[in-house]
C-alpha cells in the first residue's frame, strides 16, 4: 500500500478535536438556557397533537394557536408549579419544625371499628399497631426515607423561587418559538438522526417523542389529578395547610413516592381532633386516590408508547435521581431509545461467509 493511501492521522485526530472543543464550547455558551430548552422541547413534544388541534379550530392560524398553547402552558404547568414551590419556600421553616418533633410523637393505638372497614382495614390496622407498639420513634423510623427526600429538596429549593420564575421565563418564550417552528425543528432533528444512522436515526426520533409524550400522559398527568384530589379531599375535610399539603403531594407524586404521607396525616390529624366520621370518610377518599396510579398511569403511558411499564418507571425513577425533576423525562427517553436501538441491532443477523 502507497504512503499516500494511509489515513492521514494527524489531521483526523485534529478535526475531531476541534469539534469536540466546539461541541463543548457550544454547550457552555448555551448552558444558561439548556433547563430552559430542555423543558420547551418536553413540553412542545407533549403538546404537539393538542397545538395541531388548536391551530385547525382557529383556522390554521399558527400565531393565535400558539398564543392560545402559551396561555394554556401557564395556566396549567407554570402557576401551579410555582404556587407548590413558592408555598413549600414559604412554609419551610414550620415544615422542619414539625420534622424536629417527630422523635417526641408517639402515635396512639388504633380504634377498634378500623377493623372493620372493606378491604384495607384489617392492614391499616396492623400497620398502625406496629407504629404504636414501636414508641415514640417508631414513627419516625418509617417516616424517615420519605422525610428525609422532603426535607433535602426543601432545603435545596427554599430560595430558588426566583430562579425558577427565571427559568420559566426562557422556558416559555423558547416554547413559543417551538410551536411556531415545529415541522422545521422535528426535520431538523431527523435529519441529524439519519446522518448519524440512516437506518435507525429516524425512527430512533419518533421513539423519543413517544416516551417524552408517554411520561408526559402517565407521569405527569397522574400526579397532576392525585394531588388535585387530595387537595380537595384534605379542604373538604377541614385538615389544616391543605394549601402546603397539596404542594407537598405534588412534589412527591412528581417523585414517584406518592400522595400517601400528606393523606395519612391528614387521617391522623382528624383522629386526634375526634373528627371521626370525616376520619372515617377522608380515610376511604385517601385509599381511593392513592390506588389511581395504579389504574390512570398506565392506560395513559400505553396510549403513548407500547413499552414496558418497569422500563418506563425505571428510566422516571432512575432519570430524576441523576438530573432532578427534568429527569422524569430523559430518563425514560434514554432507555427506551437504548431499549430500541438494541432491539434492531439483535434482530440484524450477520451475513455468513460462504
Amino acid at each position: 500500500m502507497k504512503s499516500q493511501d494511509l489515513p492521514d492521522i494527524a489531521r483526523v485526530l485534529f478535526v475531531v478535536a476541534i469539534l469536540c472543543a466546539l461541541t463543548v464550547g457550544s454547550l457552555y455558551v448555551m448552558r444558561p438556557f439548556l433547563p430552559g430548552l430542555i423543558w420547551a422541547t418536553t413540553i412542545v413534544v407533549a403538546t404537539w397533537p393538542a397545538m395541531l388541534a388548536v391551530e385547525r379550530r382557529v383556522g390554521n392560524r399558527r400565531g393565535l394557536a400558539t398564543l392560545v398553547m402559551l396561555l394554556i402552558l401557564l395556566v396549567v404547568i407554570v402557576l401551579p408549579l410555582y404556587e407548590a414551590i413558592s408555598t413549600l419556600a414559604a412554609h419551610g421553616s414550620e415544615i422542619m419544625d414539625l420534622i424536629r418533633k417527630l422523635p417526641d410523637y408517639a402515635l396512639p393505638p388504633p380504634p377498634g371499628w378500623i377493623h372493620d372497614v372493606p378491604v384495607v382495614g384489617t392492614r391499616v390496622a396492623n400497620e398502625w399497631q406496629t407504629l404504636s407498639d414501636a414508641g415514640p420513634g417508631g414513627l419516625l423510623a418509617q417516616l424517615e426515607p420519605y422525610v428525609s427526600i422532603a426535607a433535602h429538596w426543601l432545603i435545596g429549593h427554599a430560595a430558588s423561587v426566583g430562579v425558577f420564575v427565571m427559568h420559566m421565563f426562557v422556558t416559555v418564550i423558547i416554547t413559543g418559538v417551538l410551536y411556531t417552528q415545529g415541522e422545521s425543528a422535528a426535520a431538523y432533528v431527523t435529519r441529524f438522526a439519519a446522518r448519524i444512522s440512516p437506518s435507525q436515526g429516524p425512527e430512533a426520533v419518533k421513539l423519543a417523542g413517544a416516551s417524552i409524550r408517554a411520561v408526559a400522559l402517565g407521569i405527569v398527568v397522574t400526579a397532576v389529578l392525585q394531588s388535585a384530589l387530595g387537595g380537595i379531599g384534605l379542604a373538604v375535610a377541614g385538615v389544616p395547610g391543605a394549601g402546603v399539603l397539596t404542594a407537598l403531594m405534588l412534589m412527591l407524586c412528581l417523585a414517584q413516592i406518592g400522595p400517601g404521607l400528606p393523606l395519612i396525616g391528614g387521617v391522623v390529624w382528624l383522629f386526634m381532633h375526634d373528627a371521626h366520621v370525616a376520619a372515617i370518610l377522608f380515610a376511604v377518599w385517601s385509599v381511593m386516590v392513592m390506588m389511581l396510579d395504579n389504574v390512570v398511569r398506565p392506560a395513559l403511558i400505553r396510549r403513548g408508547v407500547n413499552l414496558s411499564m418497569l422500563l418506563i418507571l425505571s428510566g422516571v425513577l432512575g432519570g430524576m435521581f441523576a438530573f432532578g425533576i427534568v429527569g422524569l423525562f430523559i430518563g425514560p427517553v434514554i432507555l427506551a431509545v437504548s431499549s430500541a436501538l438494541l432491539s434492531a441491532w439483535m434482530k440484524q443477523v450477520p451475513s455468513t461467509p460462504a
